[in-house]
């Protein structure tokens, strides 16, 4: 007796250690219950507010709060250990990478998606079809306060969501922009980028496209009512397109980035599990798909015209 009540004890013990061998952590969630606080980066909070209630409705057991904000802050609360899963637009970077292992953090990351960056416009602005070289010299020129000497095309305003947002870092490195013009300002969010456009007939903003492509979704089709979305090409005007999900799988619409679903710790847990139903599980899949978006894993059927 005494012996099989030792046996018994280690093997409590063991049952009890996480991810790295440490005792007597207890594990309360599962992949389809406990609690679990996620980061995700705004331009895909419509995506992530819809997945989390699906993911809910279907594990009534998990609670997945979602802390939305600019990628640079997600990744920095990461680092100081805020939360375990965060949802950005790239991969770590081999400086990223090295400092995590120095620290003996381990992680998984996944690819669950393709996304794009939108320029959307008032619907009385007229230059619609634009090149990248084009959006770069909005975003790198400056203005002169003197009216008079302002030529004869008008003044645009490019505003982003936030400073050190996947929006704004995607396409100052994209386009390899040292230093913005003074036409170039920052909001607070997306929503507040779209609203703005709506009522500043010169401005052009910059968001992602999850705001307004799911044609399902009233609030999507809300915003997308008094906005223009440009036509966007690289060297070639003929081959000017809008961010369609076919657009993007062939990679011809230019402003293309991917979604990561960054997972820190064991492998098992509330955490892995909603990972899991975002790149696997065919509803999570089908919420990317419906948002206009390209899954990593569900192939995109393309219809010729």
């Amino acid at each position: 007796m005494k012996t099989s009540g030792l046996l018994l004890f280690f093997a409590l013990l063991f049952s009890a250690c996480d991810s790295n061998n440490n005792p007597f952590v207890y594990q309360k969630d599962a992949h389809g219950r406990g609690k679990a606080h996620i980061y995700v980066e705004e331009s895909f909070k419509p995506l992530f507010s819809t997945s989390i209630a699906t993911f809910e409705s279907q594990y009534p057991k998990a609670k997945v709060t979602a802390t939305y904000g600019a990628e640079n802050n997600i990744i920095d609360a990461f680092y100081a250990n805020k939360t375990k899963t965060i949802v950005v637009s790239r991969n770590f970077n081999d400086k990223e990478k090295e400092y995590l292992k120095s620290k003996n953090v381990s992680y998984r990351s996944d690819k669950i998606a393709t996304d794009a960056i939108v320029i959307i416009m008032h619907p009385s602005n007229k230059d619609s079809v634009l090149s990248v070289g084009q959006i770069k010299k909005l975003l790198t020129q400056n203005y002169s306060n003197n009216t008079a000497t302002l030529s004869k095309k008008a003044q645009y305003q490019v505003v982003f969501d936030q400073n050190g947002s996947a929006n704004f870092n995607f396409m100052t490195n994209m386009l390899q922009v040292e230093k913005l013009g003074n036409g170039v300002s920052a909001l607070q969010s997306n929503e507040e980028v779209i609203n703005y456009v709506k009522t500043h007939p010169n401005a052009i903003g910059i968001i992602g496209l999850n705001w307004i492509s799911d044609q399902d979704d009233p609030t999507s089709m809300e915003f997308m009512e008094g906005l223009k979305v440009a036509s966007v090409y690289t060297t070639n005007a003929a081959d000017a397109c809008k961010p369609y999900a076919g657009f993007i799988y062939t990679k011809e619409y230019p402003l293309i980035r991917d979604i990561w679903v960054i997972n820190k710790g064991r492998r098992s847990g509330l955490h892995t599990g909603f990972v899991l139903f975002m790149k696997k599980d065919d509803k999570g899949q089908l919420i990317i798909q419906k948002s206009g978006l390209v899954p990593a894993l569900t192939p995109v059927r393309l219809v010729l015209q």
